[in-house]
């Protein structure tokens, strides 16, 4: 939530500075039509800590859901994954869930964190490392969206599975996140592995409000982006003259965030006019939600095989483990 530079709802990653290629996809997407902005513009460090109080919002299902279904099933998980395998994780967070399942895995030989921030990859290692002190840990600073290598020494590895938690999947569309999971099957090997959180369908009424809560705090986090476009680009929007909308989309199947303008009005971006009509909007983010059948199908097309699966009682979230196919 158009081609971004997708983030994880679940997992952000502080960057008060964005790089000169994220700049430029900032003044891209604003001066586009329809006007979007990539959702990793979403994360300075006060869009973080507005995220990490989401996740702590009774609205907010999903990150606390997936991490009972980690407590409840992580010894059947760590069974799937074997013995001695490498754990790569794309877009490393504070280490809770990953050191849940490393605590309950057979022997891992060692564990990549991979993210493109090396401050937020400095904090996962720190985090994981105090939990998991034991653990040969082989940071990774790259771009998980593109292709990578990973460290010498690990390719050979008797099997590497991929940590994928957060429904991070689903800020990518259908087309990139199974372009993802294909360059990872690759990346993998024969004897490759993929655990990975996926947020299901379900009643709209119960995403409007993950995504719009009542204390207005999503609404401040997907208005900061434009406090940081002040700040970064000179610019002088008006936060108070634009309101967050959260809408389901149910034909895409998708949640998505915009910055609706109250007014019509002309806003100073690096130097231009960018006018806006009244009720124009500002695309900032996708999420999207899947059925779990759905799913694995999209994974067999990347090369994958659906070998368990679990959910919660309600069915609200879901977590797969693939194997290469």
């Amino acid at each position: 939530m158009k081609q971004q530079s997708p983030v994880s709802r679940q997992r952000p990653a502080a960057a008060d500075a964005a790089s000169p290629a994220l700049r430029q996809a900032v003044l891209d997407g604003l001066f586009a039509s329809p006007k979007h902005l990539p959702s990793a513009y979403l994360y300075d460090a006060r869009g973080s800590a507005l995220f990490e109080r989401i996740c702590e919002l009774p609205e907010y299902y999903p990150t606390r859901t997936e991490l009972a279904i980690l407590r409840a099933h992580a010894d059947e998980m760590a069974g799937c994954i074997g013995d001695g395998a490498v754990l790569v994780e794309p877009g490393c967070g504070a280490g809770l869930k990953t050191c849940l399942l490393l605590s309950r895995m057979h022997a891992p030989r060692a564990y990549v964190p991979i993210e493109i921030s090396a401050t937020a990859l400095q904090a996962s290692v720190q985090a994981v490392a105090g939990r998991c002190p034991k653990l040969a840990i082989r940071p990774l600073q790259a771009d998980f969206t593109r292709a990578f290598a990973l460290p010498e020494g690990l390719a050979g590895a008797r099997r590497v599975v991929f940590f994928f938690p957060g429904s991070t999947i689903g800020n990518f569309d259908p087309q990139q996140a199974q372009a993802l999971l294909a360059r990872w099957r690759l990346l993998g090997g024969p004897e490759a592995g993929l655990l990975i959180g996926v947020d299901l369908r379900k009643d709209p009424a119960v995403l409007q409000a993950a995504y719009d809560d009542a204390q207005g705090v999503t609404a401040a986090f997907n208005l900061n982006l434009l406090l940081r476009v002040n700040r970064e680009f000179g610019a002088d929007f008006d936060p108070a003259s634009f309101a967050h909308v959260a809408r389901y989309d149910e034909a895409r199947g998708r949640v998505e965030m915009h910055l609706q303008s109250r007014k019509a009005q002309t806003v100073r971006v690096d130097g231009q006019a960018l006018r806006f009509a009244d009720g124009e909007t500002i695309h900032t983010e996708n999420s999207y939600k899947y059925t779990p059948d759905g799913f694995a199908a999209m994974a067999r097309q990347a090369g994958w095989q659906e070998a368990a699966r679990w959910s919660d009682d309600a069915a609200r979230f879901g977590v797969q483990f693939l194997r290469a196919g």
